[in-house]
């Protein structure tokens, strides 16, 4: 996969953050708020790993 590629999906990857953060501000979310917020963690820690290892590609 070449780093244009990998620039793109993370992009898409971004994006699907912003639905996250919206799903995690609705109140009826119940047991499954538990699911969101570890999934949150999880894409911010891929997203950094993302920055440090190609910082020239992240922005």
């Amino acid at each position: 996969m070449d780093t244009q590629t990998l620039k793109a999906r993370v992009a898409i990857v971004e994006g699907k953050r912003d639905e996250l953060l919206r799903l995690l501000e609705q109140p009826n979310l119940g047991s499954l708020r538990i699911d969101v917020n570890q999934a949150l963690e999880e894409m911010d820690d891929l997203l950094d790993e993302f920055r440090r290892t190609f910082p020239q590609e992240a922005g």
